[in-house]
Formats: structure tokens, C-alpha cells, sequence
């Protein structure tokens, strides 16, 4: 599976971005994709994941009200919409995915994309 991410980029606190992942290579039907992000010196945190097949996405606490994560099940890609961002949240963002359930969890995904920068100033 491979995982394309686009979006990042610079924004003022209180601005918005959309970062989308496009995973191609994958047959899987049943299959949790999210988002994750690293700041430098941090660990890698889980900030939003959507079950394929529905259910109530899970976000970090950190992000709830903010976040929206969604996803074009047709063409295999999630979006996470972020508004009203803080500072905190730069970091370098990262899709994520594996099969089956879903798991607010960096050590349950095994697929992972390059990662896209945003930075909130």
C-alpha cells in the first residue's frame, strides 16, 4: 500500500488546511485510515482515524471541535480538515493505514506516508 499526502503548508494561528491521502495499492474493503503527526523532539501522536466502512471517527483530544477527518471511499483517500489551528499543531503530519479496525494507536499501522509540514505561526 502506498500513501500520498498533500495539503501542508504555513498558516497563521486561527487559520485552516485541508491535507488529503490518497492510498492506492490496497484491495482491502474493510480498513482504518488516519492521520498522524510528530513535532520535532516529540513522538509520533495519533490525531484523527475513520473506520472504511463507517462509524464515528476517533480524534485526539487535543484536536476534537477543530479536526474534521472524512474520507472518498471511491478513490481511497481521506482528507483531515484542520481549523482555527494553534501553534501546537505544527508538526509534520502523517497518513496512516491498515487493515481492518480502527486504532488511535502509531504501533497498530504498519503503512505510513512521507509526511506533509504544517507550521502554525
Amino acid at each position: 500500500v502506498q500513501l500520498v499526502e498533500s495539503g501542508g503548508g504555513s498558516v497563521q494561528a486561527g487559520g485552516s488546511l485541508r491535507l488529503s491521502c490518497a492510498a492506492s495499492g490496497s484491495t482491502y474493503i474493510r480498513k482504518c485510515m488516519g492521520w498522524f503527526r510528530q513535532a520535532p523532539g516529540k513522538e509520533r501522536e495519533g490525531v484523527a482515524v475513520l473506520y472504511s466502512l463507517g462509524g464515528s471517527p476517533d480524534y485526539a483530544d487535543s484536536v476534537k471541535g477543530r479536526f474534521t477527518i472524512s474520507q472518498d471511499s471511491a478513490k481511497n483517500t481521506v482528507f483531515l480538515q484542520m481549523n482555527s489551528l494553534k501553534p501546537e499543531d505544527t508538526a509534520m503530519y502523517y497518513c496512516a493505514f491498515r487493515p481492518g479496525y480502527c486504532y488511535l494507536s502509531r504501533d497498530l499501522f504498519g503503512f505510513w506516508g512521507q509526511g506533509t509540514q504544517v507550521t502554525v505561526s
